[in-house]
């Protein structure tokens, strides 16, 4: 298996080195393991696609007046804490 070295200040490393019952190879490879997994899903994304949705998103938000997020969010709140 090939090795790979990791640089942390000082600081770091003397805390590391008081938690002596973390494997620290382990959670680093779990660590870029899941990097790796993060950044090839974003691969498959396609970004043109992406912000169009958001685009379209924005401009049917736009297209409702008198609405507000807040507002309609302390009446849910409001209808929760009166259901109680």
């Amino acid at each position: 298996m090939p090795v790979f070295t990791v640089m942390v200040d000082e600081q770091l490393k003397r805390k590391m080195d008081d938690l002596k019952e973390v494997n620290w190879s382990e959670v680093t490879r779990a660590a870029i393991e899941e990097k790796v997994k993060e950044m090839e899903m974003w691969r498959h994304v396609d970004v043109r696609r992406m912000k169009l949705a958001s685009a379209e998103t924005d401009e049917l938000r736009r297209k409702v007046e008198g609405w507000s997020s807040t507002s309609e969010i302390r009446r849910w709140r409001s209808h929760v804490r009166d259901s109680s």
